[in-house]
C-alpha cells in the first residue's frame, strides 16, 4: 500500500490529472475549434487509429507547429513560436528542438552534467562553465547562447554572462537591452536590472556586456568578477559564460580561471591544430578544469 503522506513530504504537491490539459484541449482552445469540428477529429481518430494531433493535422484543423506547441504546453517545455524564431534565428535548441542539432546540444549538456556534478549524494561545489575558442569565428557565442537554452528546458534557473568585453553579441542573439551589463558592474557602477529575462522562456536570463570598456582584461582579472560569479552562482542554478577567443588575450583562460570549469569550441576543418593545442595548455596550466573539446560545424 503507498503511503500518500510520504509521496507528498517527498515530491510536493502532485499536480493530478484534471490540473493537465490534454493534447486535444490545447488544440481546440489554440485554433478555436468548433464543438462540430472537434466531434469530427474525435471521429476520424477512431476511425484510423491516430493521435487527436495527428487526425487534426490530417483533416486541416491543426499544423505541425500547433501540435508541437501544444506538447511544449502540456510538457512545460520551451519552444518558439513563428516571432521568436525571425527574433531569435541562432537559437536552434528553441527554435528547432526535434533537429540534429537540437539533439547535439542535449546530448552536450548532459556530458557537462555528467562531468560536473559529481556522484549521487556527494557534495559538489557549483561553478560556472566558461566557453572558450581559439579563434574569432568558431561559433563560441552560438554555442554558450544554445546550451544555456538547452540547461534552462531542464527547468533550472540559467543564466548567461556575456564576458566577451571585446566584441559582445548574446544581446544581440537572445534580443535585449545592452545599454548596461557587466562592464558596469565589475566598474563599481550600480546595477538594477542588468540581469535580462528571455522572453519565452521563463527561467532563463542574459547578463549583458553593456558599454564596451578600454580595459577589458583588467576588470575580468578583477576581484568583482570572482565575487559576482560566486553571488550568481547562488542566485542560478546554471550560469554559462560566454569570453572571447583566445586570438584577442588572455580574458578567456582568466574568465575560465574563475569559473572553475572550461569548455572549448572550434570550428571543424578550420581551427589550426597549434591554436587548439596551446589553448588547452594554457587551460591544462590553470585552475580550471576542461570539461571537452566540441567541434563546430554549424
Amino acid at each position: 500500500m503507498t503511503d500518500n503522506s510520504q509521496t507528498q513530504s517527498t515530491f510536493g504537491s502532485l499536480p493530478s490529472s484534471e490540473d493537465i490539459r490534454s493534447i486535444g484541449d490545447i488544440i481546440r482552445d489554440t485554433r478555436a475549434l468548433s464543438a462540430a469540428q472537434v466531434a469530427e477529429i474525435l471521429q476520424h481518430q477512431r476511425l484510423h487509429g491516430l493521435k487527436f494531433g495527428e487526425a487534426a493535422i490530417k483533416l486541416g484543423y491543426a499544423s505541425p507547429d500547433d501540435v508541437l506547441h501544444a506538447l511544449a504546453e502540456q510538457f512545460n517545455y520551451a519552444v518558439a513560436d513563428g516571432a521568436q524564431t525571425a527574433a531569435h534565428p541562432e537559437l536552434v535548441v528553441l527554435n528547432q528542438p526535434f533537429s540534429q542539432q537540437a539533439e547535439a546540444f542535449r546530448a552536450t549538456r548532459a556530458q557537462i552534467l555528467m562531468r560536473t556534478q559529481g556522484e549521487e549524494g556527494a557534495p559538489t561545489t557549483k561553478r560556472a562553465l566558461a566557453v572558450l575558442s581559439p579563434n574569432s569565428g568558431d561559433g563560441k557565442t552560438f554555442f554558450a547562447a544554445n546550451l544555456a537554452v538547452a540547461l534552462a528546458q531542464l527547468g533550472g534557473r540559467t543564466l548567461v554572462v556575456d564576458a566577451d568585453l571585446r566584441g559582445p553579441r548574446l544581446h544581440e542573439v537572445f534580443g535585449v537591452d545592452n545599454h548596461a551589463g557587466l562592464s558596469g558592474l565589475l566598474s563599481g557602477r550600480p546595477g538594477e536590472n542588468v540581469i535580462k529575462p528571455v522572453k519565452g522562456i521563463s527561467n532563463l536570463f542574459v547578463l549583458p556586456v553593456g558599454i564596451q570598456p578600454p580595459n577589458p582584461l583588467e576588470l575580468i582579472e578583477g576581484a568583482a568578477f570572482g565575487l559576482l560569479l560566486h553571488e550568481l552562482l547562488s542566485k542560478f542554478d546554471h550560469v554559462v559564460v560566454d569570453t572571447p577567443a583566445a586570438e584577442f588575450g588572455a580574458d578567456g583562460l582568466v574568465a575560465a580561471a574563475r569559473c572553475g570549469v572550461a569548455l572549448m569550441v572550434a570550428r571543424k576543418n578550420s581551427v589550426r591544430v597549434d591554436d587548439l593545442k596551446a589553448l588547452v595548455q594554457a587551460l591544462s596550466a590553470s585552475t580550471a578544469k576542461v570539461v571537452g573539446v566540441v567541434m563546430n560545424e554549424y
